[in-house]
């Protein structure tokens, strides 16, 4: 039964903001410069006609969610052509509901009929991870704008007040989420969180390291000036996937450096590339034996394998038994993630770039059946930032949170810094989420002067 809070969406506007990188990004196969973030605005309206706003950006990610031969300009223009589409869809889409209900309802009762449009009469189709991306700045705009309207905190809107459904409604009728909804599987707000550094594979590491092409802005150039400026505690390195040989030194090098410079923990981030679990479990091993302490540091593996579990369903009990094995690419929904566990995976990567309400249920999922929860980056900038934080914030993570847009983009945040200066650099290897407003997200966007693009 629906409750009077019920919205339905009556207005969203599109912007499209691109975002120079200062230094080249090694993702996978291909070498990230740019990108284009998706930002929207939309108004939604209520039983009795009462109206709000809310905001929501991501970075339309080509090199994340779509590998393949295809130029870097035709993704990325199928995907913003495709957020043209959502946002007409989203405003003539027939329901009304709290925002988890209209998210849910959304990306499995159009959003693959869209898509399956979208891709007719191209020889290589956007894949589904790609429509949720460009889904995800609208689902997380509804739940802001849901919160302004209320005057309350997007996750304090979630339980049984505002939610008619319970998470058995959204989980295939599991009977084990009756009456639950997602506050009892949150934890409890933490305004300072600790902040991992992403380690790239073009990365500098050591002066030696330097070509001169470096930009001369004032952020530093090497690793060890990252550490020491920012306070790091925790370092997430990309390897290849496909060179066990570079693998092994990358890590031997960034584990030198971290040691020498009182570092914590360290993570290893394969980026799909691998597709024989022995490739991770020789790495490990030898690490085991010859460098026990870094193997030690080494808290967890994140996404080695091909993302399309389906198509690749790799029994990864040999990596997951050394070290806890997180889905990232993978964890669509959490349908994928039960799957990813029947796999033999551990823990899941969540990130609001495939929806904030796939997350949350990707979240109660994974924690009801004992996984452990990261929230990691996608060089989320300016507003995207702020949803990606607040929900590492409330998830009761491993170990707080992934954020490298002040190390690749950090003057496309400069407006927004200037209101939560915490959140856009990192200090004492913590980012700080105290400057957050009262209401939705907390984005303050009345406050921050910048002008959009339109």
């Amino acid at each position: 039964m629906g409750k009077n809070t019920d919205i339905r969406v009556i207005e969203a506007v599109l912007h499209f903001i691109p975002v120079e990188l200062r230094v080249p990004l090694k993702f996978g196969a291909q070498t990230v410069t740019r990108s284009l973030c998706a930002r929207t605005r939309v108004r939604v309206e209520d039983r009795s006609g009462r109206s709000a706003e809310g905001w929501g950006e991501t970075p339309l990610s080509v090199a994340w969610v779509w590998p393949c031969a295809l130029s870097w300009d035709e993704r990325e223009g199928r995907m913003r052509e495709f957020c043209e589409v959502l946002a007409r869809e989203i405003v003539t889409f027939d329901q009304k509901g709290h925002p988890m209900e209209l998210g849910d309802a959304f990306q499995h009762g159009l959003l693959d009929s869209l898509l399956a449009k979208a891709n007719a009469g191209h020889a290589e189709p956007m894949p589904h991870l790609a429509a949720l991306v460009c889904h995800s700045l609208f689902d997380i705009a509804i739940h802001d704008a849901f919160g302004n309207l209320h005057s309350r905190p997007v996750f304090a809107t979630l339980g049984e007040e505002f939610l008619s459904a319970d998470l058995a409604h959204f989980l295939e009728g599991d009977s084990r989420f009756s009456d639950l909804r997602p506050p009892h599987f949150l934890r409890p707000k933490q305004t300072r969180l600790p902040v991992w550094h992403l380690v790239g594979g073009l990365d500098p590491l050591e002066p030696s390291d330097l070509t001169g092409t470096e930009p001369n802005d004032g952020c530093p150039a090497v690793l060890r000036d990252w550490i020491r400026t920012d306070g790091l505690k925790c370092l997430k390195v990309k390897l290849r996937g496909n060179d066990a040989a570079w693998d092994y030194e990358r890590l031997l090098r960034v584990g030198a450096i971290s040691i020498e410079e009182s570092c914590d923990w360290l993570s290893a981030d394969f980026n799909c590339t691998v597709t024989d679990p022995a490739y991770v479990c020789e790495i490990l091993d030898r690490l085991l034996v010859e460098q026990p302490r870094l193997y030690g540091m080494l808290l967890y593996i994140e996404q080695p394998f091909p993302y399309d579990l389906d198509a690749h369903r790799i029994d990864v009990r040999s990596v997951s038994a050394r070290k806890p094995l997180f889905l990232d690419e993978s964890a669509h929904d959490w349908r994928f993630v039960r799957l990813g566990r029947e796999l033999g995976w551990t823990g899941v990567a969540l990130k609001t770039c495939k929806t904030l309400t796939g997350a949350l249920l990707s979240l109660a999922w994974a924690r009801a059946h004992g996984m452990t929860l990261m929230v990691q980056d996608l060089t989320n900038p300016m507003l995207a930032q702020i949803s990606h934080v607040l929900l590492a914030a409330h998830a009761g993570t491993i170990m707080g949170v992934e954020s490298n847009g002040m190390q690749f983009c950090p003057e496309a945040s400069v407006p927004e810094a200037k209101i939560h200066p915490g959140l856009y650099r990192r200090r004492n290897g913590v980012l700080d989420l105290s400057t957050l407003g009262p209401t939705g997200i907390g984005y303050r966007v009345d406050e921050i002067a910048r002008s959009l693009p339109q």
